[in-house]
Parts: C-alpha cells; sequence; structure tokens
C-alpha cells in the first residue's frame, strides 16, 4: 500500500482461509474465487481440495461437495460450481495452492492494473493451472479419504459452526466510529444504525455503494487525502456511503464515517447487488476482542487438524 498498490486478495478472508486450513495448507496460499456463477474444472491428477464461503451448489462428478468440507478428486474428474444459492463468492482451495508468480508480494490477481494471478486477468475456458507441492498434512488428509471413501473421498468432517459467518441477505454488521462520525448530523447518525441499505448495482470488489436515505454531515468540509482500509465506510458528496472493500484505493479523500468490524467483512463480501445491510455501533475494545477470539478458534481448529493428520493419524 505504500507504493499505491491495493492490498487486493479474497474479499470473504475468513472463507479463503478455512478453506486452506481443510486442504493443509498455508492460510496465505493461493486459492480460487469464484463470484456469483462458478466454473467447471477438470483435474489432470488427484487433488486434496475444499470448498469454503457462499453456496454455489459444488458437484464432483455429479455428487455434492458441501461448503466446508474437504475433497479427493481424482484424477479425469470434474468439479463444476454452479449459481450462488447462499452468498455470492465461493472459494477453492488445493493442496499446495495455486502455481503463479508473486508480485508485489502477493499472488492475487489486480483487473483493473492487469497483473497478478494468472496474466492479471480472470481463469478463462481452456486456461491450465498449475499446482504447488502438497505439505506433509495435505498428503496424510488425502490418505485419509482415499482409504475412507474410495474414488471421490469427500470428507466426513467438515469446518465446525463457530468457523463458519453467518452469511444473510440481510446481515446486521458491525461498525466503529470513523474519523469524522461526530460530523454526521444527528438524523443522519441515527438513520445509520436504524434503517436498512440496499447493495447497489454499481458495487464491485473495490467497494460497495449503498442505496437508502442520504446522509449528510453538519457542515461541508474539505479533506487532504488519507489512508484507507478494507471496511472503511466513506460518505461522498451525493450521501450515499460506499464500503471500501479488498480492491479499495490506498486513499481517500470523503469523510470516513466508519470502520466494520474485521470479523465482520465476510458477512458484507458476500452480499450480491440487490441485498440489504443493517449496521450497529460496537466500540474498539468489544471489536478487538471479537477479533481475538476468531483468531485463537482458527489456531485451535488448525491444532486438531495437525494433530489428527500431521503423523497420519485417521
Amino acid at each position: 500500500m505504500r507504493q499505491g498498490i491495493p492490498g487486493g486478495g479474497a474479499m470473504d478472508r475468513r472463507a479463503c482461509r478455512v478453506a486452506n486450513l481443510l486442504v493443509g495448507n498455508d492460510e496465505r496460499a493461493a486459492v480460487l474465487e469464484a463470484a456469483l456463477i462458478g466454473p467447471s474444472i477438470e483435474f489432470h491428477a488427484t487433488t486434496l481440495i475444499a470448498v469454503a464461503g457462499g453456496d454455489l451448489e459444488a458437484s464432483i462428478d455429479g455428487t455434492r461437495l458441501p461448503v466446508w468440507h474437504a475433497a479427493l478428486v481424482p484424477a479425469g474428474a470434474t468439479l463444476r460450481l454452479g449459481a450462488a444459492t447462499t452468498g455470492c463468492r465461493a472459494y477453492v482451495a488445493f493442496a499446495g495452492g495455486i502455481d503463479v508468480p508473486c508480485v508485489f508480494e502477493s499472488r492475487s490477481t489486480y483487473l483493473r492494473a492487469a497483473f497478478g494471478g494468472v496474466d492479471g486477468r480472470a481463469i478463462r475456458a481452456g486456461d491450465v493451472v498449475g499446482l504447488g507441492e502438497p505439505s506433509s498434512m495435505s498428503r496424510h488428509i488425502a490418505a485419509s479419504l482415499a482409504r475412507e471413501n474410495g474414488a471421490v473421498g469427500i470428507a466426513h468432517w467438515s469446518a465446525g459452526a463457530t468457523l463458519r459467518p453467518a452469511y444473510s441477505v440481510e446481515p446486521t454488521v458491525r461498525l466503529l466510529d470513523g474519523t469524522h462520525t461526530s460530523l454526521l448530523s444527528e438524523p443522519s447518525r441515527q438513520r445509520l444504525f436504524t434503517e436498512r441499505f440496499r447493495i447497489s448495482a454499481s458495487s464491485d470488489r473495490m467497494g460497495y455503494r449503498l442505496e437508502g436515505t442520504p446522509l449528510s454531515l453538519e457542515r461541508p468540509i474539505e479533506l487532504l487525502s488519507e489512508a484507507v482500509a478494507f471496511g472503511t465506510m466513506q460518505l461522498p458528496p451525493g450521501g450515499a456511503p460506499i464500503v471500501l472493500m479488498a480492491d479499495r484505493q490506498t486513499t481517500g479523500g470523503y469523510p470516513r464515517i466508519g470502520e466494520v468490524a474485521s470479523v465482520d467483512l465476510p458477512l458484507i463480501a458476500q452480499l450480491k447487488p440487490g441485498d440489504f445491510v443493517r449496521f450497529e455501533p460496537i466500540s474498539l475494545d468489544d471489536a478487538q476482542a471479537l477479533y481475538l477470539a476468531q483468531e485463537a478458534e482458527l489456531a485451535q481448529a488448525r491444532a486438531g487438524l495437525e494433530w489428527r493428520f500431521s503423523r497420519g493419524t485417521t
């Protein structure tokens, strides 16, 4: 970001991390993000995979693959993802991660500048994508699934309920005060936390524009551009708030009237145009406590998988 490059990466970072966890990857391994409608992927070698996040009705040669589960896909089989029924983004993790070069210390694709990932673009029909070397834990998980299930090995275990965000078409998202929250008019501050906002059709990975009763400041203000973050809520002159997302710019000059709590970013990341969102206030201390609790849950889940599979235990 200090070089003007957006952070990028997964919109739903929790789903991305859990998908990698389920196949024994480092949580930073490159995954495939599929939005609204997923692809069909043919496997040239037997591969351990997991799908997490939104439900795009994944199946392997006609056998349903539930979300938040790992599966061993045999060579020659095809993974198909359809239209989203829950959320709008699914994350497919492959043991070893997707093998693409690091650009600005990231394997993510930044479409606007056409770099990163696979030639800086979305995956196209006919692309052949290589994978990295699976970890020892990945190999043990795959061996366990092969022994238990045969051809298409879908794990009987899955990510626990506390690891799965409570996706909804109208979630309540917790919002911290922003630098300029105090400049909102009192009616606007009340509306921010009592009314629902609709996700605009002009929303994308850079930001979600929210439709509803326009918000306003007590008085006009001129600002210098300052750093913004994933989840920063800006208020442009028109009064329609914008929540900045994964491909946000690095600085912005609009008033910053809120910051989405990190633990709730997955909830808003899984919204599609036409869905709604509500906000409720949260203190910095409470937001940090929730974040630390989430990190502890992920660490505990990883420790449990390592205990079960790192030595080949089934």
